[in-house]
């Protein structure tokens, strides 16, 4: 449920059912909130970081993090004293108040981002505590299985939490991990500590959705339920009231949205009320132990969880990487592309964030900063769109009817080789190049996107049905890959076997009006034989198999 006008502006005002002293009172004035439009000092101060510099000053990954939070600090004292866009939340519950005596006060439901800075969910929840008055807490609700996720996925994620809850401690920022689902654990913590407003993040797919749909209603009918979308640079709501076709659709929705909402951010800062230091820290061992997820698949060497791991990636991007990007990033071989993508995933770093810091060296590598943006701004928030439009995102109901249509006229055309499932997991086909893909996600729980794109469309082509490719596809991707179940994921599976997002293309065999890809076209962008050298793919006959 969305309530706007007054009503939502209500919410950037949150105030007790009794009249208290405010902490503004206290203080010198505060910039007032905004909504669709903001001040051109603003816009000059926050939203164009080159203008600053284009060679920022940091040698190493430590200066670089120290670096951000000068740019946080310069931005504004804390957020109580920031310009907030009052339509990065939505109020999903009747109730607007908190009321007066609550001693718990508000708590921050941490779910798709799982990190302390530069997250405008944790930021609001801190803002209405200060003005308030009220003691921060922080939950995160852990689920012993979802979906597809393994215990590679499980790990990262955990050792992302752990640095949460380590920072938090130091801001005297409760934190509390519940074992089980929030619609059980997160009612029943609200009740029992006395907590006064829920503040939730933004996911746009189904399980999460009804996850937040199930708490509306099982939270007491006196706490006020808000969501703020802090995963996208333009909130999903705003930028768009409808599924958009494609790229060419929502680029300039996003991109004349862009002075509002790409700004910096402000710090999350020590909070002055309440005593964290009360709450037992978590046993992250024994909630490990919990878990029923599929076991088989462990972490990689390569990505470290959490926030720091996540800057680390950054800083070599930004210092090392980025001046190949526009010319480089579609060659598997070349060391060009950012590599944030699980991170981003699970929240440990803010895209906004990502995309401020690759600005400051447009001066430099112009090409390859305006491309970067595209991917993570664009074409990210698009996959976005299309999860929170189209329930079917992840079945052949969601495609657009001359896709459905053109595959079902193929229907029936002869697949030769047919894989099983078991064998295109084994890495076990004909192709030396989409066996050497297919052992590269199961040993680095990464794959290029170029090569994603043409592993997705050899499924469909060696597969029973269009349906068989599209289960398989997003399974293979969802277990292995750190960045799985993803709205990225589930629409670059979509795009592949559906052309969501696409144009038709030559009618041909199996694909229809889909775009076609093979090994030919791959040796013309990259150097095949290098490739497979790399990750040891080794040509199979079906009757090897």
């Amino acid at each position: 449920m969305f309530f706007g006008g007054s009503r939502l502006f209500r919410t950037l005002h949150m105030k007790r059912t009794k009249a208290t002293t405010s902490r503004a009172a206290k203080k010198k004035p505060k910039k007032e909130e905004s909504s669709s439009s903001c001040e051109e000092t603003e816009l000059e101060r926050t939203s164009s970081p080159e203008r600053k510099s284009t060679s920022p000053g940091y040698k190493n990954v430590d200066q670089f993090i120290g670096y951000m939070q000068d740019q946080r600090l310069a931005s504004a004292a804390d957020v109580h004293d920031f310009a907030f866009r009052k339509n990065r939340v939505r109020l999903l519950s009747a109730e607007n108040d908190v009321k007066e005596s609550c001693k718990g006060g508000v708590v921050y439901w941490m779910s798709r981002d799982a990190r302390v800075q530069d997250n405008w969910a944790f930021l609001y929840a801190q803002r209405t505590a200060l003005k308030l008055e009220l003691p921060l807490s922080v939950v995160f609700c852990l689920v012993p299985k979802f979906l597809n996720a393994t215990l590679r996925h499980y790990k990262f994620m955990l050792g992302g939490l752990q640095e949460v809850e380590q920072e938090c401690r130091k801001l005297n920022i409760a934190f509390h991990l519940l074992l089980g689902p929030a619609v059980e654990r997160l009612p029943e913590l609200v009740a029992a500590q006395d907590m006064g407003a829920v503040v939730c993040d933004f996911a746009p797919l189904r399980l999460p959705r009804q996850w937040v749909t199930d708490v509306t209603k099982a939270l007491p009918k006196n706490v006020p339920l808000l969501q703020v979308d802090a995963h996208n640079v333009v909130p999903v709501w705003v930028t768009s009231e409808k599924q958009e076709y494609a790229a060419r659709t929502i680029r300039n929705k996003i991109n004349s949205k862009l002075p509002e909402f790409l700004t910096e951010f402000p710090p999350l800062i020590k909070h002055p009320h309440g005593k964290a230091s009360k709450v037992k820290a978590v046993n992250w061992a024994a909630a490990q132990q919990q878990l029923t997820c599929d076991m088989s698949v462990d972490e990689v060497e390569w990505a470290k969880p959490g926030y720091k791991a996540a800057c680390r990636q950054l800083y070599e991007f930004c210092t090392h990487r980025l001046r190949d990007f526009n010319e480089k990033r579609n060659n598997p071989l070349a060391d060009a592309v950012s590599g944030l993508s699980p991170w981003l995933h699970f929240g440990q770093i803010s895209a906004q964030r990502c995309i401020l810091e690759v600005k400051r060296y447009a001066g430099k590598y112009k090409a390859s900063v305006e491309g970067f943006c595209e991917e993570t701004i664009v074409r990210r928030e698009l996959a976005d769109n299309f999860c929170y439009y189209n329930e079917n995102y992840d079945s052949l109901k969601g495609l657009s009817d001359w896709a459905y249509q053109s595959l079902e006229a193929h229907r029936k055309d002869k697949r030769s080789p047919c894989y099983t499932l078991d064998e295109l997991e084994q890495s076990c086909t004909y192709d030396d190049l989409w066996n050497s893909a297919q052992l590269q996600l199961v040993n680095e729980g990464k794959m290029h996107g170029f090569l994603r794109m043409y592993w997705a469309k050899k499924i469909l082509e060696w597969t029973e049905t269009p349906e068989q490719a599209l289960e398989y596809s997003i399974l293979l991707n969802d277990k292995y890959s750190l960045d799985g179940r993803d709205p990225n994921g589930y629409v670059g599976c979509m795009w592949s076997v559906g052309g969501i997002h696409d144009n038709a293309w030559k009618e041909r065999a199996i694909f229809g009006k889909i775009r076609y890809m093979n090994y030919q076209g791959c040796k013309r962008k990259f150097d095949v034989n290098a490739f497979v050298m790399r990750y040891g793919g080794k040509a199979y006959k079906k009757d090897d198999n």
